[in-house]
């Protein structure tokens, strides 16, 4: 079985990734992080895992194969590429990268290395709601798949927000980070393996007193099987309870699939889930009990040289497609008008 240490722990998502390793019988060996504030805590959920003094004292272990990341975003790419060129393969939270230069040094040493670079794109790869919806559209449940909408609503609190988060440079933008899911659903729903994006706006709609943040994102994207629209946002009410109201629906010829990943507002308690439309009827699941698969098929792709989990190409193009519609929407950012406000 493999062996992997942690690099920055700044983002939460950073559990999640940990615990797939952990469920899928990898061993964690020692973790680095600067901050005391999140070593603390950190250290005392993994008690197993050694804080190391340094990130190259991790780089440098021999027997650690696999590295994962949740640090400062802007910070993510130049980790996964320095892991790659010291033999070892790479798992991120996203976004993967916050310039288009970071993808393609990436790519490259992607290429002449030959490890593994994964995003855990953990709104389709860690809810099991779109795992059941990955399944239903594989069985032909929809017919072809025709377009997705990707809806990725996030509650701010600013005030526990860390400096980073209202910084264009080291935060990469709503788009390039939040929209990223949208992009990994889109091409994993559609099968498309060529896209482009044709529109794309971001503004800032309510958080104007932070001028470097966008809180409103939308884009238009066309694939070689399929087209998607993607909002995001960070405009969740207080009230909602949660987050973030995130949902998928995908379109087929015979039908359409919607996931309601975090909460149901008609009612229903929980997370998790689905509705099948068809044309014997509505159907419903509630698909919270059912196992995710991505940490057992990453540490398997590490053993076998395999890519199972997700593809070296989708992963990332669904970065790069977040990072041109991110740029695209920052080059022809305009105004929009809220109750006769224009911002």
């Amino acid at each position: 079985m493999i062996r992997f240490s942690v690099i920055g722990i700044n983002h939460g998502h950073v559990y999640g990734q940990v615990d797939a390793l952990l469920a899928a019988g990898a061993e964690f060996v020692s973790f680095f992080a600067q901050e005391e504030e999140l070593a603390a805590p950190f250290s005392a959920r993994y008690p197993q895992a050694r804080r190391a003094r340094s990130a190259a004292e991790i780089l440098e272990e021999t027997t650690v194969q696999l590295i994962a990341s949740a640090a400062i975003n802007c910070e993510r790419a130049p980790i996964g590429i320095a892991a790659m060129k010291h033999g070892k393969d790479f798992v991120v939270d996203k976004p993967g990268f916050t310039t288009i230069e970071q993808l393609e040094e990436a790519r490259r040493v992607q290429a002449e290395t030959a490890r593994i670079y994964s995003i855990f794109y953990c709104e389709r790869l860690a809810h099991p709601a779109t795992v059941r919806a990955g399944e239903l559209v594989k069985q032909g449940a929809i017919g072809a798949v025709v377009q997705t909408i990707g809806l990725g609503p996030h509650l701010s609190r600013p005030a526990t927000r860390p400096p980073w988060f209202f910084e264009r440079a080291r935060y990469g933008g709503i788009i390039a980070d939040i929209a990223s899911h949208q992009f990994d659903q889109f091409l994993y729903f559609t099968g498309s393996t060529r896209a482009e994006v044709t529109s794309a706006r971001v503004a800032n709609v309510r958080h104007t007193q932070y001028p470097e943040v966008r809180d409103f994102g939308e884009v238009l994207v066309r694939g070689d099987s399929g087209s998607g629209y993607i909002r995001v946002d960070w405009l969740t009410p207080d009230g909602l309870g949660t987050w973030g109201d995130g949902r998928l629906i995908v379109l087929g010829t015979e039908g359409y699939i919607e996931v309601r990943k975090n909460c149901d507002i008609g009612g229903r308690p929980g997370g998790n889930h689905l509705f099948l439309v068809d044309r014997n009827g509505i159907h419903y699941e509630d698909c919270s009990a059912m196992q995710l698969p991505y940490g057992r098929q990453l540490v398997e792709d590490i053993v076998h040289r395999t890519q199972t989990a997700m593809s070296q190409a989708h992963c990332f193009l669904a970065s790069e497609l977040a990072l041109k519609a991110q740029l695209m929407a920052e080059a022809k950012e305009g105004g929009i008008v809220l109750q006769g406000t224009q911002r």
